[in-house]
Formats: C-alpha cells, sequence, structure tokens
C-alpha cells in the first residue's frame, strides 16, 4: 500500500468497488486542506498520528493518537488538524455493503458520526486486521478474502470500540435550525454545483437573509459563498478522478469563469494544478496495482 498525501476528501470509490483502501501520510508544515463536506459511501478513518478536532452530527470532538472515526453517507462533517505529522487510513465502502452482508447490528450503531476508541488489546488487533486487508485490496480488491477482512473489521470495531463522547438521542442535525438548512444542504448533497445567491438560497429556506448567513456559517464553519466555491471544487476533484473530461470541459461545466480561473482557484485549494491532481492519482493507481 502506498502513503499518499491527500485532500480529507475526495476518496472515490471506482466503479465496480465495494470499497477502497487508503493510506494518508503528512509530513510536518505539510499542507492540508479539508472543509464541511460529506460524501455518497460511509467513511472509517482510522488515525494513527494526528492532533485535532473532528466536527460531525454529534458536535466536536477532539482526537488523538488511534482513535478511530465513522461517518455515514451524506452526513456532513469536517476535520480541523494542527500541522504537525500526522497519518491515518482511510477506509469508503458502499452503504448497502451492511445489508448484502446481514450487518443489521453494525448498520443500526452506524447511522450516524461517531468518534471511537479501543484498549490497547483491541487497538492492536484492529490494527493488524487492517494491515491484512491492505494487503489482500492491493493483491485483489474484489476478493471473497478482501470483501470478508473488510466485514470482520466492521464487526470487531463496533463489538469492541467505545465512543469518545456520549451518543446524543437526538443528535445535532436533528435540531431545528440545522432542519431550517435543509432545502439548501439537499441542493449541495445531489448537485455537482449550486448556483444561488445569498438572497435566492435563503428564500428557499423560507428564512431572511441575514438569518440564513448567522445559521449557514454556524453549521458549515464557512459563509455562504466561500463554501460554494469549495463544494464546486471538490466536486472538480471527483470528476477528474471519475470521469476523462478534460479540465476546460469539467471548468466549464461547473460554470467558473474561465479554465484560467478554475485551475487558480483550485490549485490555491489543493496546492496542485487540476493536471497534477488527476496524474498523481492515476500513478497511484497504477502502483497501488502492481
Amino acid at each position: 500500500m502506498i502513503k499518499t498525501q491527500a485532500y480529507c476528501e475526495p476518496f472515490c470509490i471506482q466503479e465496480g468497488y465495494q470499497f477502497e483502501i487508503h493510506e494518508v501520510f503528512y509530513k510536518k508544515d505539510d499542507d492540508y486542506s479539508c472543509f464541511m463536506h460529506f460524501h455518497e459511501v460511509h467513511e472509517f478513518i482510522i488515525f494513527d498520528e494526528i492532533d485535532g478536532s473532528y466536527f460531525y452530527s454529534q458536535g466536536e470532538s477532539k482526537l488523538q493518537n488511534n482513535d478511530i472515526v465513522f461517518t455515514p453517507a451524506l452526513e456532513t462533517h469536517d476535520f480541523e488538524i494542527t500541522e504537525g505529522q500526522k497519518s491515518w487510513t482511510i477506509i469508503q465502502f458502499l452503504p448497502e455493503f451492511l445489508s448484502t452482508n446481514n450487518l443489521v447490528k453494525e448498520a443500526a450503531y452506524l447511522q450516524f458520526g461517531v468518534h471511537l476508541r479501543l484498549s490497547q488489546e483491541q487497538l492492536g488487533i484492529v490494527k493488524q486486521q487492517v494491515q491484512w486487508l491492505k494487503e489482500s485490496y492491493r493483491a485483489n480488491p474484489h476478493s471473497d478474502m478482501s470483501l470478508t477482512l473488510l466485514k470482520l473489521l466492521i464487526i470487531w470495531i463496533v463489538e469492541h470500540s467505545q465512543p469518545v463522547n456520549s451518543l446524543h438521542d437526538q443528535p445535532i442535525t436533528a435540531s431545528k435550525g440545522y432542519e431550517r438548512l435543509t432545502p439548501i444542504m439537499d441542493l449541495f448533497r445531489h448537485n455537482t454545483y449550486v448556483s444561488l445567491s445569498l438572497v435566492e438560497a435563503a428564500e428557499l429556506c423560507h428564512i431572511s437573509t441575514s438569518y440564513f448567513s448567522r445559521l449557514f456559517k454556524s453549521v458549515f464553519r464557512f459563509n455562504f459563498s466561500e463554501y460554494t466555491v469549495r463544494h464546486k471544487l471538490y466536486s472538480a476533484a471527483r470528476m477528474l478522478t471519475q470521469t476523462n473530461k478534460s479540465i476546460t470541459e469539467i471548468s466549464y461545466e461547473l460554470e467558473f469563469s474561465n479554465p484560467s480561473h478554475f485551475i487558480a482557484l483550485f490549485k490555491k485549494q489543493f496546492s496542485v494544478t487540476p493536471k497534477k491532481y488527476r496524474n498523481d492519482l492515476q500513478n497511484r493507481a497504477l502502483k497501488e496495482a502492481f
């Protein structure tokens, strides 16, 4: 398994895959980029070295070495991480993996985001399982062994880990203020870009512009216009990995003013140009295939 620098999200499951697993490593002071986002797959992140916070449906939670976080598909989340060295393994899998493998108990437990810790004994077992899963994935991500190891890992984590914070009976996502943003959040979840003004977005949510602006920033930690641009850039990153569309085509499809402006914004966000981002991921995929 190749250690690679990544950008929190997007790691995208390739078509035909049930899951992907990647190892991520940042040296001290390496550029790191993340923002409030969501994806259409379930995600475990198993940290090795980490210092920062996890923002998710239950609120904010302080991270420490060897913690595990789970975020379900379409749940908004974010990480705020210090500049020190950091590393983790990210495992993303299709939501239907739980139902097709009869993981009923696990599916019930993993309905919302959760921050988990293991005892030292159980941590060693999980780290070994993760290593086996990496090796099997590298050999054949579609094999019965790979899928069985993923199933075992999910069962083991749910059975033996403990939530760092008490799970709320009613998660923050069910709060009245959060629900007021549902119309605009649904647009972000199901579209590659959202082309609304602040006034139009507030009208869609049936609240005043000033209240919408305050509420949106309290949930997403960015103002509406900043989030709209970041959402487009992350959509562009997914398109670079999942399609053969040219950079020019992507820039116009996402309604950037011109390709040069798109490239400049992308480089500012991800520290690389769109071309290099695509090439790096393609090269990584080739290395992992062998």
